[in-house]
């Protein structure tokens, strides 16, 4: 790795590890995820400083060269964020689900307690009836 590729790398790992803190800071990122970009920064300085590390790794697999670790590496974490989002939207479609039928039955249970005949028995548009 030449020189200015250590350093670009270094860079952008700073820069990634600083806009999380910030988000982190702004409440704008959820502590549950802190941590996982937390690690991922952690993770990105550690193979931008120590090339031997991600030179072992690249021998370790069986790849040919340091990019395809490193694309790898990448494509798992995509991979993993990926499966995660899907468990946590999965898991909220189903709240939301169960939130709209419980909204449901309050609001037909109160409808039914005020002595409103309720959707069928009101005109297209809520227009009263001619005196």
């Amino acid at each position: 790795m030449t020189p200015t590729q250590r350093i670009f790398a270094i860079a952008t790992s700073i820069a990634t590890f600083l806009v999380v803190m910030e988000l982190i800071r702004r409440r704008r990122l959820r502590e549950e995820y802190a941590f996982l970009w937390v690690l991922t920064t952690v993770g990105m300085m550690l193979l931008a400083t120590w090339y031997g590390l991600i030179e072992w790794i690249t021998q370790f697999i069986g790849a040919v060269a340091v990019t395809t670790t490193l694309f790898l590496f990448a494509l798992l974490f995509l991979l993993l964020i990926s499966v995660h989002f899907t468990t946590v939207i999965s898991r909220l479609t189903v709240q939301v689900r169960r939130l709209a039928q419980e909204l449901a039955i309050l609001q037909a249970e109160r409808d039914r307690a005020a002595g409103d005949p309720g959707p069928t028995g009101a005109r297209p548009g809520g227009a009263e009836p001619r005196s």
